[in-house]
């Protein structure tokens, strides 16, 4: 079966993602999360002589994304790539700056719910997580090779699992033993390191694990981390940035951005005045995160860890 007929992707956030976007039917938009193409087809549904750029990493989303917006024709052009290369893509377009980009963070529904892609804890598979399936490393990689103190610190870190060391400790038992293969061989090692009262009360047990390895495998804060600036330089005055996050970790990476974008200011406090020379590139306009409505978060339970937060570009 084609993966253009399975690929499914309820966009999350979608009214306040359209709204933040501020959508003028002229514009060019880059979708660097492209996926299944949700937030683009809406997008592209109100632009009108306006241009759509849709960037993805993974080889499926990019041919189901082609599939679903093909009705827009030379509206839209679809790159795969990171989008950490948003500024050579844009640049091999001949396109020098946009009026709008957003980011939805969030692993697919599709991606989650393909067995052999290995993303999911609730499916035995091949323990694979690539968002980008031409790169070589793998989870089995990160699970069978990393350090124990690494293995420690990525699920310290990335899952902030409070047993991450006795689920280091235990993978590397395990591993010496026969290598570590499948999802399911990963999370019984990982029901193992944890308490058996905690793993009643809890969500389940791999969740912080396996969203550990995922980030540390795609380099998933890494390229959030050092594309945010490269991003606010690309829009166009008034132009904005909209990011949708799912985990603590991408939303103060993103918060931390935003704010340090709109008061970039390094002088102490006591000075009267600004000797740095950092001018503001624009405003971070949600200070607080918009987060999912009830409703959504009931039709669709994936949202309900979803915020975004949007940055516009001084004009």
């Amino acid at each position: 079966m084609e993966n253009t007929v399975t690929f499914k992707h309820n966009p999350v956030l979608l009214g306040e993602v359209l709204e933040g976007l501020n959508i003028k039917p002229d514009g060019i938009y880059v979708d660097g999360t492209l996926g299944g193409a949700g937030h683009s087809y809406e997008i592209c549904s109100r632009l009108k002589g306006g241009r759509l750029i849709g960037i993805d990493q993974d080889e499926d989303a990019v041919k189901a994304a082609s599939d679903r917006l093909k009705e827009f024709g030379d509206t839209v052009s679809i790159v795969k790539s990171n989008y950490e290369n948003i500024a050579p893509v844009l640049k091999e377009l001949g396109i020098k700056e946009v009026d709008g980009i957003l980011l939805d963070l969030g692993v697919s529904s599709y991606q989650l719910d393909t067995p052999e892609r290995g993303f999911s804890y609730r499916n035995d598979a091949p323990l694979d997580m690539r968002m980008d399936r031409e790169r070589d490393l793998t989870a089995a990689d990160v699970v069978n090779t990393y350090s124990e103190y690494d293995l420690f610190r990525i699920i310290r870190d990335y899952g902030e699992d409070r047993f991450a060391k006795n689920i280091a400790k235990h993978i590397v038992i395990e591993r010496a033993k026969k290598k570590i293969e499948t999802t399911f061989e990963l999370n019984e090692i990982v029901k193992a390191s944890i308490p058996a009262k905690v793993r009643e009360t809890g969500g389940h047990p791999s969740k912080r694990t396996f969203q550990a390895i995922r980030i540390e495998l795609n380099r998933e804060l890494e390229v959030l981390e050092n594309s945010l600036e490269k991003m606010i330089d690309l829009l166009k005055p008034g132009g904005r940035l909209c990011i949708i996050t799912f985990h603590s970790l991408e939303d103060r990476i993103v918060k931390t951005a935003f704010n340090r974008a709109e008061n970039p200011c390094t002088c102490p406090p006591e000075f009267p005045v600004c000797v740095c020379g950092k001018k503001s590139k624009g405003k971070h306009l949600t200070k607080k995160a918009v987060l999912p409505t009830e409703k959504e978060q009931e039709d669709n339970p994936r949202s309900k860890s979803s915020k975004l937060r949007i940055f516009e570009k001084s004009i």
